[in-house]
């Protein structure tokens, strides 16, 4: 990455996913001192989803909380995953900003009528 941002946002400011890219690059160059290979941060990133995906079975699903995983949150388990997808992103060479455009273009194509037309919905 080659902008570092080093400053924290202004209240009331959002943050593109590109500054995002370049804030965590910048905590990892800075803090973390480096990146996890791309495999580890792949193991990583499923622990993470699997973290996420079991906070969503016991507070939507049919599955009770342990009194041991009380007080975790969705909102930290969401940001976990973003934060190492966005490691993965910039180890790899990904710009997610330009990613997630394209793939807003290629889902309004691809399925411009599909889910109208889907009876199930």
């Amino acid at each position: 990455m080659k902008e570092i941002l080093t400053d924290a946002l202004p209240a009331g400011s959002e943050m593109t996913l590109r500054e995002a890219q370049l804030r965590v690059d910048e905590w990892i160059c800075s803090v973390g001192v480096r990146y996890f290979s791309e495999l580890t941060n792949m193991a990583i990133l499923t622990e993470e989803v699997g973290e996420l995906a079991r906070i969503m079975a016991r507070t939507y699903g049919d599955q009770s909380f342990k009194s041991s995983e009380l007080g975790r949150s969705l909102s930290d388990e969401m940001a976990d995953v973003l934060w190492v997808l966005l490691c993965l992103a910039n180890q790899t060479g990904v710009d997610l900003t330009q990613a997630l455009q394209e793939n807003f273009e290629k889902k309004s194509h691809r399925d411009a009528t599909r889910h109208r037309e889907n009876p199930k919905l």
